[in-house]
């Protein structure tokens, strides 16, 4: 099975969580210990090591705040 690793340029996260219900692996969450500089919780990914590189994610994020990369 492909493996990915998704980055996040939570700066400019609005937190609209689109991209955790397109996770089929649902290790993408928002983060709510932190807060980004425009007052919303950003996307984060958990368990990295599960992500299955198909980047629904990044295609449903309305802001392109997403990067996957496929290995």
């Amino acid at each position: 099975m492909a493996k990915g690793k998704v980055t996040f340029n939570q700066d400019i996260c609005k937190g609209c969580g689109l991209c955790t219900t397109a996770c089929p692996v649902k290790i993408v969450t928002m983060d709510t210990s932190k807060m980004n500089i425009k007052g919303f919780h950003p996307a984060t990914v958990f368990e990295m090591d599960k992500c299955i590189g198909c980047a629904n994610c990044a295609m449903m994020c309305p802001d392109s705040v997403i990067t996957v990369e496929r290995f």
